[in-house]
């Protein structure tokens, strides 16, 4: 499609074209259309949903990372930190409770592994599976925290013990 004015008609041929709206106008068609497509969604990414948390600062997104990646350096230690001194905003506070339940999940379940495998030896290998699934869920609840976005891990991984 060309762009410009329309064709003039040529020897012989009558102007027979009516003009178009956007020629009536002037420059109508350069304008913005009312509503259409650079209004806002109603729904969608930008819309208050729940669990949303509003505009999250650079601070927030930091200490909520720091609930998730400190597990791997100090276990239970750096959510349970998080939780105890930084969590003062809602998003901080969610993200740290989630972290700890993590945490303890997986101390509990490498207790209670360790002493089982006392009893059936081939135990041993249900903590590892138990905390290479978690550190899966680690790197993809950070991630969601870095983004500034809350990502709920599955209950069998974060007992729901700390809200």
């Amino acid at each position: 499609m060309a762009y410009g004015p329309p064709p003039q008609p040529g020897p012989g041929q009558q102007p027979g074209w009516q003009q178009q709206p956007w020629q009536q106008q002037g420059n109508a068609w350069q304008q913005q259309p009312q509503g259409g497509w650079q209004q806002q969604p109603q729904q969608g990414r930008g819309a208050q949903q729940p669990g949303h948390f509003g505009p999250v600062s650079d601070e927030e997104k930091t200490w909520a990372l720091m609930a998730y990646v400190g597990q791997f350096l100090v276990a239970v230690i750096a959510p349970a930190v998080v939780y105890l001194g930084r969590a003062r905003s809602p998003f901080v506070r969610r993200h740290a409770a989630q972290g700890l339940n993590m945490g303890i999940a997986s101390l509990v379940v490498w207790v209670a592994g360790l002493l089982l495998q006392l009893l059936f030896a081939p135990l041993v290998w249900a903590p590892l599976v138990f905390t290479a699934a978690i550190m899966v869920f680690l790197v993809y609840a950070a991630r969601a925290a870095n983004r500034g976005e809350f990502r709920k891990v599955p209950a069998v991984l974060a007992w729901p013990l700390i809200k």
